[in-house]
Protein backbone atom coordinates (compact mmCIF):
# COMPACT_ATOMS: atom_id res chain seq x y z
CA UNK A 1 0.00 0.00 0.00
CA UNK A 2 3.03 2.56 0.12
CA UNK A 3 3.85 2.46 -2.95
CA UNK A 4 5.05 6.14 -4.17
CA UNK A 5 3.90 6.75 -7.84
CA UNK A 6 5.58 9.56 -9.65
CA UNK A 7 4.15 12.68 -10.34
CA UNK A 8 2.07 12.77 -12.88
CA UNK A 9 0.64 15.95 -15.32
CA UNK A 10 -2.29 16.42 -16.73
CA UNK A 11 -0.97 15.30 -19.87
CA UNK A 12 -0.38 11.77 -18.35
CA UNK A 13 -3.90 11.43 -17.16
CA UNK A 14 -4.90 12.31 -20.60
CA UNK A 15 -3.13 9.96 -22.10
CA UNK A 16 -4.16 7.30 -19.88
CA UNK A 17 -8.10 8.44 -20.45
CA UNK A 18 -8.11 7.42 -23.75
CA UNK A 19 -7.34 3.98 -23.48
CA UNK A 20 -10.36 1.56 -23.91
CA UNK A 21 -11.91 -0.56 -21.57
CA UNK A 22 -9.99 -3.35 -21.82
CA UNK A 23 -6.01 -1.78 -21.69
CA UNK A 24 -7.78 -0.28 -18.63
CA UNK A 25 -8.59 -3.08 -16.89
CA UNK A 26 -5.05 -4.56 -17.24
CA UNK A 27 -3.32 -1.59 -15.72
CA UNK A 28 -5.87 -2.55 -13.11
CA UNK A 29 -5.58 -4.63 -9.95
CA UNK A 30 -8.52 -6.87 -8.79
CA UNK A 31 -10.47 -7.70 -4.46
CA UNK A 32 -13.52 -8.70 -4.24
CA UNK A 33 -15.16 -8.54 -1.05
CA UNK A 34 -18.52 -9.28 1.09
CA UNK A 35 -20.26 -6.49 0.69
CA UNK A 36 -21.42 -4.71 4.29
CA UNK A 37 -25.22 -2.37 4.69
CA UNK A 38 -28.55 -4.13 3.21
CA UNK A 39 -28.87 -6.74 1.20
CA UNK A 40 -29.64 -9.75 3.63
CA UNK A 41 -28.78 -12.79 1.50
CA UNK A 42 -27.54 -11.36 -1.89
CA UNK A 43 -24.73 -9.24 0.40
CA UNK A 44 -23.71 -12.25 2.58
CA UNK A 45 -23.36 -15.40 -0.14
CA UNK A 46 -20.88 -14.11 -2.32
CA UNK A 47 -17.93 -11.99 -3.27
CA UNK A 48 -19.90 -8.98 -4.87
CA UNK A 49 -18.45 -6.57 -3.84
CA UNK A 50 -15.10 -4.61 -5.94
CA UNK A 51 -11.90 -3.03 -4.88
CA UNK A 52 -10.40 -1.56 -7.65
CA UNK A 53 -6.96 -0.11 -8.02
CA UNK A 54 -5.08 1.34 -11.30
CA UNK A 55 -1.70 0.75 -10.41
CA UNK A 56 -0.05 3.15 -12.59
CA UNK A 57 -1.75 6.01 -10.46
CA UNK A 58 -2.61 4.57 -7.55
CA UNK A 59 -6.31 5.97 -8.18
CA UNK A 60 -8.61 3.10 -6.26
CA UNK A 61 -12.55 2.89 -6.34
CA UNK A 62 -15.06 1.14 -4.50
CA UNK A 63 -18.16 -0.33 -6.06
CA UNK A 64 -20.90 -2.42 -4.14
CA UNK A 65 -24.07 -1.05 -5.96
CA UNK A 66 -24.67 -3.86 -8.03
CA UNK A 67 -25.72 -7.61 -6.49
CA UNK A 68 -23.20 -9.01 -9.28
CA UNK A 69 -19.90 -8.74 -9.12
CA UNK A 70 -19.39 -8.43 -13.10
CA UNK A 71 -21.39 -5.25 -12.94
CA UNK A 72 -19.54 -3.91 -10.15
CA UNK A 73 -16.30 -4.56 -11.98
CA UNK A 74 -17.60 -2.40 -14.79
CA UNK A 75 -18.36 0.33 -12.41
CA UNK A 76 -14.95 0.39 -10.89
CA UNK A 77 -13.96 1.23 -14.79
CA UNK A 78 -16.15 3.51 -14.99
CA UNK A 79 -14.99 5.70 -12.13
CA UNK A 80 -11.67 5.11 -12.81
CA UNK A 81 -12.27 6.52 -16.29
CA UNK A 82 -14.28 9.16 -14.78
CA UNK A 83 -11.20 9.95 -12.38
CA UNK A 84 -8.72 9.89 -15.14
CA UNK A 85 -10.79 12.50 -17.20
CA UNK A 86 -10.98 14.79 -14.50
CA UNK A 87 -7.82 14.73 -13.71
CA UNK A 88 -6.88 15.22 -17.34
CA UNK A 89 -7.91 18.79 -17.17
CA UNK A 90 -5.39 21.28 -17.38
CA UNK A 91 -4.62 23.65 -14.44
CA UNK A 92 -5.92 27.00 -14.78
CA UNK A 93 -3.86 29.47 -16.11
CA UNK A 94 -3.26 31.99 -12.47
CA UNK A 95 -2.35 35.76 -13.37
CA UNK A 96 -1.44 38.33 -10.75
CA UNK A 97 -3.25 40.92 -10.72
CA UNK A 98 -2.76 44.67 -9.27
CA UNK A 99 -5.49 45.87 -6.14
CA UNK A 100 -7.76 47.88 -7.59
CA UNK A 101 -7.86 51.84 -6.75
CA UNK A 102 -11.08 51.36 -4.70
CA UNK A 103 -9.64 48.63 -2.72
CA UNK A 104 -6.50 50.30 -1.57
CA UNK A 105 -8.57 53.45 -0.98
CA UNK A 106 -10.64 51.39 1.45
CA UNK A 107 -7.84 49.91 2.79
CA UNK A 108 -6.27 53.23 3.60
CA UNK A 109 -9.42 54.62 4.81
CA UNK A 110 -9.50 51.66 7.37
CA UNK A 111 -5.99 51.98 8.20
CA UNK A 112 -6.38 55.92 9.02
CA UNK A 113 -9.61 55.36 10.62
CA UNK A 114 -7.81 52.76 13.07
CA UNK A 115 -4.94 55.39 13.65
CA UNK A 116 -7.65 58.33 15.06
CA UNK A 117 -8.94 55.22 17.29
CA UNK A 118 -5.79 54.69 18.64
CA UNK A 119 -4.75 58.95 18.85
CA UNK A 120 -8.03 59.37 20.80
CA UNK A 121 -6.97 56.47 23.49
CA UNK A 122 -3.48 58.39 24.44
CA UNK A 123 -3.33 60.95 27.00
CA UNK A 124 -4.16 64.61 26.24
CA UNK A 125 -0.70 66.71 25.50
CA UNK A 126 1.31 63.35 24.72
CA UNK A 127 0.92 64.86 20.46
CA UNK A 128 4.30 64.37 18.53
Amino acid sequence: MGESHQRLTHRDYARLARLDGRALAAQCSVETFHASGPGGQGVNTADSAVRMRHVPTGIVVVSREQRSQLQNRQSCLRKIHAELKRRARPPTVRRTTKPTRASVRRRLEGKHARASVKRLRRRPGMDE
